[in-house]
């Protein structure tokens, strides 16, 4: 085992925490706490598996669980629901773990009064983020997490038309109701039959990415020939995180997207460099444009199946050689880059463009 801790144990206190929990010794608090204190010490998950047989998942949830246990503990838990907590219910407690102190408390005498499983303290939890999130509460439905979970079922059952799902709901927001006038809400819907569609979020807008070249490739831009050696240098590499190519860069950079092309993709210190086709070599026929010349600093090995940013003195230029060349290389050239051409739609309505 390899360790870095953070909080080192002495090996006869680490060594009987994994005896403990090989043994299972205690409660799930106790585990909980003492997997805390292996991980702080350096032992890894992995490490507390393969000496105890928990797997990492349970690690994880008895950990973070056994912490809102000891919330409970400070916020003054009865001795009731502490027992009732160590039950064993972790799964439960776990659900708690995004609740703040004070709320974990009632939510946790919730689960003792209606002896909740870990899939119903989850809607509970939920119930009371949307309930907080409404601002005001409700008209005759309390702060309380009971009424927060029968509040909600309030909405469903209001939203059926089938009257057995809507019997089923309106029972469960009994069974939740912490409130007279909670109730009273709940107990309307036997004599209420109206529909009261719910308000459904709109689709998220998810698309996934098909082809490579659809995720561009920031380069960043040295700038405009004529350029100087000088100016090349400064440039600094940008290193990219996938799977989305996240990439930093200094406030003084700027950078061109250049679409994920296999070129562009193999380049490991690619920069781009603005030019006109007058300025390339053996420049190709047609009108004068600008281009975006994207150069790899790392390849520099010279062969003639290639063209060349070269440092000519202090200035740069781009070459093709036959043979190699006395000139220093800079890098390689791996993509000449020209604008989209544009259509002009207008023109489309004159008359001589449209088709009989």
């Amino acid at each position: 085992m390899s360790f870095s801790p953070s909080n080192p144990l002495d090996d006869e206190l680490a060594q009987a925490i994994l005896q403990q929990l090989r043994r299972k010794e205690g409660s799930w608090v106790d585990w909980g706490k003492g997997c805390q204190q292996l991980q702080k010490a350096g032992y890894s998950p992995q490490d507390i598996f393969t000496e105890t047989g928990i797997e990492p998942a349970y690690q994880n949830l008895t950990i973070v669980a056994a912490q809102v246990f000891e919330s409970l503990v400070a916020e003054g838990a009865t001795a009731e629901l502490l027992d009732y907590c160590r039950g064993p219910r972790s799964d439960v407690l776990y659900e708690f773990r995004v609740l703040n102190h004070s709320q974990r408390l009632v939510a946790a005498a919730l689960a003792l009064d209606k002896r909740l499983d870990a899939d119903e303290a989850r809607q509970v939890v939920q119930a009371m983020k949307e309930f907080k999130q409404a601002g005001a509460a409700p008209a005759d439905f309390t702060n309380h997490p009971g009424d927060a979970m029968a509040y909600q079922v309030w909405r469903w059952a209001r939203a059926k038309k089938d009257l057995q799902a809507r019997s089923r709901l309106i029972a469960q927001g009994l069974k939740f109701a912490h409130s007279d006038s909670a109730r009273r809400q709940i107990e309307s819907l036997l004599s209420d039959f109206s529909v009261t569609p719910l308000d459904r979020p709109p689709l998220l807008p998810l698309y996934r990415l098909e082809h490579e070249d659809e995720l561009p490739r920031l380069i960043p831009v040295v700038g405009t020939f004529p350029l100087t050696v000088s100016q090349v240098d400064a440039i600094a590499p940008i290193s990219e995180i996938e799977p989305f190519r996240i990439a930093t860069v200094t406030a003084q950079t700027q950078c061109v997207p250049i679409p994920g092309w296999q070129a562009v993709l193999k380049a490991e210190d690619p920069i781009a460099i603005l030019c006109r086709t007058s300025d390339l070599p053996n420049p190709p026929d047609g009108p004068l444009e600008q281009v975006v010349v994207v150069v790899d600093r790392a390849s520099q090995d010279w062969h003639n199946q290639a063209y060349w940013l070269t440092a000519q003195e202090n200035q740069v230029e781009l070459n093709w050689f036959s043979a190699a060349p006395a000139v220093d290389i800079l890098g390689q050239v791996v993509l000449i880059l020209r604008p989209k051409r544009i259509l002009d739609e207008n023109n489309l309505l004159e008359p001589w463009q449209m088709d009989d």
